[in-house]
């Protein structure tokens, strides 16, 4: 796989243009202002109660993708978006019963499914103006990225076992939960780096690496037979690697096990600060 403009990594040190900055700790971006549910209520109020939220779809584990357990936020949730972040509003629309809906495109979290960042729908009330005729700075670097020669301890892997045990969300990006390319993004976002929002996008951007030559810190990418990449992990060294598994239900460190090493198809390196 090769690079693609379509997904580019923006640096720490870069401003986005922005309409709007997220006021609230986290927002969740749905597909449409009609994709939450009653059991959402907690995730769209003016003040999310995330904790609350997750608690609530906890209460219907089983459920499947048409139930109000976190299945059911599949085709509902594209990603989510955390306080400060950065977007572009493009469209508000009042609906009845809910209130209003912006839709955004997220610049800190660039997507080949629109140039400008990540689209989707979130309440009006997480938002407010950006400052500063619209000039936000990128990403504060908090974790050291010094690439260590040898060992794992390779900022990306220690952060990412930091979370081990969380269980798994769709479209997460906070330490309230993780999807797999989510946990990526949240740990080069710390670094100072924007990366892409999901994982085949995540393999376009990033420089190929030979599965027999990855090191820890790259990432390891699944697909099945005929399809898109689905899955991504970042290794810990080869073989093993750091992931947010929803078929497991939680963040996990593991060796790959057979159904992985069936579907791994591709390694990648994302860019350091």
């Amino acid at each position: 796989m090769s690079p693609s403009a379509a997904v580019p990594a923006v640096p720490a040190v870069a401003a986005v243009h922005a309409s709007h900055v997220v006021r609230v700790p986290v927002t969740t971006v749905w597909s449409s202002p009609e994709g939450p549910r009653p059991v959402d209520a907690p995730a769209v109020s003016e003040h999310p109660d995330v904790a609350g939220w997750l608690a609530a779809l906890d209460a219907n584990a089983t459920h499947d993708e048409s139930g109000d357990g976190r299945l059911g936020l599949h085709g509902r949730v594209e990603t989510q978006l955390l306080a400060g972040e950065p977007v572009l509003v493009t469209e508000t629309r009042r609906t009845d019963g809910s209130g209003s809906w912006s839709h955004v495109v997220a610049p800190w979290q660039p997507s080949p499914k629109d140039g400008r960042g990540y689209p989707g729908w979130v309440p009006t009330s997480h938002l407010e103006a950006a400052g500063d005729a619209g000039s936000v700075s990128g990403p504060a670097q908090v974790l050291d990225a010094t690439v260590p020669a040898h060992g794992e301890r390779h900022p990306a892997v220690e952060e990412a076992r930091s979370h081990i045990g969380l269980p798994y969300l769709w479209s997460g990006i906070s330490s309230h939960g993780f999807d797999c390319s989510g946990l990526v993004l949240h740990t080069w976002r710390l670094m100072g780096v924007v990366v892409a929002r999901d994982a085949y996008a995540q393999a376009l951007f990033a420089t190929p690496v030979e599965l027999d030559a990855v090191r820890p810190g790259d990432l390891y990418f699944f697909a099945r037979p005929g399809r898109r990449i689905h899955h991504v992990g970042i290794v810990v060294r080869p073989g093993r690697m750091v992931h947010a598994s929803e078929t497991g239900g939680v963040l996990v460190e593991e060796d790959l096990p057979a159904d992985r090493v069936a579907t791994l198809v591709a390694a990648g390196r994302l860019p350091m600060p």
